[in-house]
């Protein structure tokens, strides 16, 4: 008999087939025509090309190579009220996104208050996505 857990785990699964399989570079998909990624049901996600160029125009040269898309909005069961970001250039891209960058404070990971949400989803509605967390 499945515990408790089992069927949250399930459950968290289901939620995030909204994922994609694999998370190309902001370059390559610069590199494409028609930029889009795979997702684990099967489908396929579209990027804007104005939103791939945008994330372009706040990166450096050398880190369009490391910027994975979509950037993911990690909501946690742990962090309630909150919304984390994990990875160098994606915490810069939000960062600058919300207008809070700062040179001398770069992080590989940082919570940002859930209520910021939308204002990141309606400047980078294609090149984000929510992924939910049971931790």
């Amino acid at each position: 008999m499945p515990t408790a857990e089992d069927i949250l785990n399930r459950e968290i699964v289901r939620v995030n087939l909204h994922l994609p399989a694999f998370r190309p570079t902001l370059s390559k998909l610069l590199a494409e025509e028609e930029p889009r990624v795979k997702l684990r049901d099967g489908s396929w996600h579209y990027f804007r090309r104005s939103e791939l160029e945008y994330l372009n125009s706040l990166l450096d040269e050398n880190e369009v190579e490391l910027l994975k898309v979509p950037i993911v909005l990690e909501i946690s069961t742990v962090h309630r009220g909150y919304f984390r970001v994990r990875g160098r250039v994606e915490v810069k891209v939000i960062d600058k996104v919300l207008e809070s960058y700062d040179p001398l404070d770069e992080q590989a990971e940082r919570l940002y208050h859930r209520y910021l949400l939308p204002r990141v989803r309606r400047v980078l509605p294609t090149t984000t996505t929510y992924a939910f967390i049971a931790e």
